[in-house]
């Protein structure tokens, strides 16, 4: 179980593939951990070097005392990047990781030739919240979170034709860590990219699910027109698009990392 330390924090991470591949970073969303992109483990594989790693405060990564920052979560990833000797990969970043994408873009261009970020917003719900959330979370656990999560991960139908699916990702929130989930709550409470997203330079795609009630179209639609040469490409699913409709999410993402 590879890991390394980044600021405070301890990082576990894997790597698929072959290292003389484009790299190519995957970013989990809150409550989850690396093993929700193995649709996308299984097919950029073949073509790139994947690299998943655990956001501070989840899976197998450390759950440092937060609040955290989202600059802390961007500079896990730069990190990350500096311990296995890469200098350039694209990034793909989902809700929580959707806005660690927007960071690195806006802050560390030069590490990135493409960004995707997928099933979120310049800015996340709103502040008090998210702080609500947290005080929750570190007062009664994870559970009563895991017991509501698929009604807004997926769509109605998805849940009832992929119940194990369903089941592991529900799970893995409820056996999470509530200070560490408490402590990224709290980074999403003052992350605020509305302003800054318009100095991005580099090529950035935008996943919207059509029938996300998180992170709407509309969300998608404001980051599109505020970053310049960035596309908006809309997906029929719900909050985690990478598992929903997965093989038309690894295509829109092949195409753009590859030809855009």
């Amino acid at each position: 179980m590879p890991k390394f330390i980044s600021q405070d924090a301890e990082i576990h991470y894997q790597t698929f593939g072959d290292t003389s591949h484009p790299a190519l970073v995957f970013s989990n969303s809150l409550g989850t951990n690396l093993s929700m992109w193995q649709p996308q483990i299984d097919f950029f594989q073949k073509t790139h070097f994947v690299i998943c790693y655990d956001t501070r405060g989840h899976g197998a990564s450390s759950a440092p005392q937060g609040p955290y920052s989202l600059q802390q979560l961007g500079q896990d990833v730069v990190n990350l990047l500096d311990h296995l000797s890469i200098q350039q990969a694209s990034f793909c970043g989902i809700s929580m990781g959707g806005l660690t994408g927007q960071w690195l873009a806006i802050h560390h261009p030069e590490r990135f030739n493409h960004v995707v970020v997928c099933n979120t917003a310049a800015k996340i719900g709103v502040e008090q919240a998210w702080l609500e959330r947290a005080a929750l979370v570190r007062e009664q656990g994870l559970t009563p979170i895991a017991s509501t999560a698929a009604s807004r991960w997926f769509t109605s139908g998805y849940v009832q034709h992929h119940p194990d699916i369903v089941k592991k990702l529900s799970n893995d929130l409820a056996a999470g860590n509530a200070e560490g989930y408490a402590s990224c709550c709290e980074a999403l409470a003052k992350a605020d990219l509305r302003d800054a997203i318009a100095s991005i330079c580099i090529p950035v795609l935008i996943v919207a699910g059509q029938q996300d009630p998180v992170t709407t179209v509309l969300d998608g639609e404001f980051m599109q027109t505020q970053i310049p040469h960035s596309l908006l490409f809309e997906i029929n699913a719900s909050h985690i698009s990478n598992i929903e409709r997965a093989a038309t999410f690894n295509v829109a993402v092949m195409t753009f990392i590859t030809n855009g």
